[in-house]
């Protein structure tokens, strides 16, 4: 599969996982390998990333977590940055785009997962369990495996509806 079938066939998993079928360490590692070769500002390379597979661990976070995709997942990929540095959002989401990527290229599911971590009460309580320290922030889970129910896949808008040859010209729609 080429890059481009990649990027087409990636989506955002938002069904269940099938629990039983593990990924192996050395594509979460890859995985992992992938995201910390995103381009980062200044080449600061500020993402952090935490390799969950441990199936005590993901079970004690995932008493904190009410999403489908985190609680069914055989795996997490999680990212963390510093606040205190600049462009640490550009950063995460760059090195997330790429972990997305390298899991379909794999033939993973995946998904992102960042709404739950924008609750302190989630945040915190899942945080301390993967062992982050105080000045770090858990920015997004990216849950891997094979699909245990079909999702939806939502259609992406046409090129004009979203793109334009030099000068503004998006289609504007509803």
């Amino acid at each position: 599969m080429d890059f481009f079938d990649v990027v087409a066939r990636r989506y955002c998993h938002k069904a269940a996982f099938d629990p039983t079928r593990e990924v192996p360490a050395e594509h979460l590692r890859r995985l992992v390998e992938v995201g910390m070769a995103a381009p980062s500002a200044g080449n600061g390379q500020a993402p952090e990333f935490v390799i969950v597979n441990d199936p005590e661990i993901l079970a004690r976070v995932k008493e904190t977590i009410d999403n489908v995709p985190l609680k069914t997942a055989p795996a997490w990929i999680v990212i963390a940055i510093d606040p205190a540095r600049g462009c640490y959002l550009e950063d995460y989401a760059v090195a997330t785009a790429h972990v997305l990527l390298a899991a379909t290229a794999l033939g993973y599911c995946c998904g992102w997962v960042d709404g739950p971590f924008l609750d302190d009460a989630v945040r915190g309580p899942a945080s301390e369990i993967l062992g982050l320290p105080d000045d770090r922030r858990l920015m997004v889970a990216v849950p891997v495996g094979f699909p245990g129910e079909e999702g939806p896949r939502r259609p992406k808008k046409p090129f004009e509806q979203r793109a334009s040859w030099n000068r503004y010209a998006v289609e504007r729609t509803g």
